[in-house]
């Protein structure tokens, strides 16, 4: 990872496929919205593409969206069964294609970690 002129690593986040930055507000909106997807300061959601799946977490603050970044769920007790009950689960409630709230079950994972 690259530094800054400060020789900060700038903060984690993804590019789309297509090399496009997310919709991160649009993001915001919709796992605010979500029942479990707020854990300690962080809203978790899902991201499917394709085969593959992606645990995301925004740190948001102040009105703002401090950070984004993908987290390895699999370092976090999560399987990617897990994962894919989750996306299963939900294919109606989504508003943003390829974007899902985490299950009950990847809450209560997520709480042990961070919610000391």
């Amino acid at each position: 990872m690259s530094k800054t002129r400060t020789g900060i690593a700038p903060l984690p986040h993804y590019a789309m496929p297509d090399a496009s930055e997310p919709p991160y507000p649009r993001i915001l909106e919709q796992v605010q919205e979500y029942e479990h997807s707020l854990i300690g300061s962080s809203y978790f959601y899902i991201r499917a593409f394709r085969d593959r799946f992606d645990l995301c977490r925004i740190v948001y603050g102040g009105g703002n969206i401090f950070f984004h970044e993908l987290v390895d769920y699999e370092n976090h007790g999560i399987s990617d069964d897990d994962m894919e009950v989750s996306v299963r689960e939900d294919l109606e409630f989504s508003t943003l294609p390829g974007f899902y709230p985490i299950s009950p079950l990847i809450e209560q994972k997520l709480r042990i970690l961070y919610e000391q």
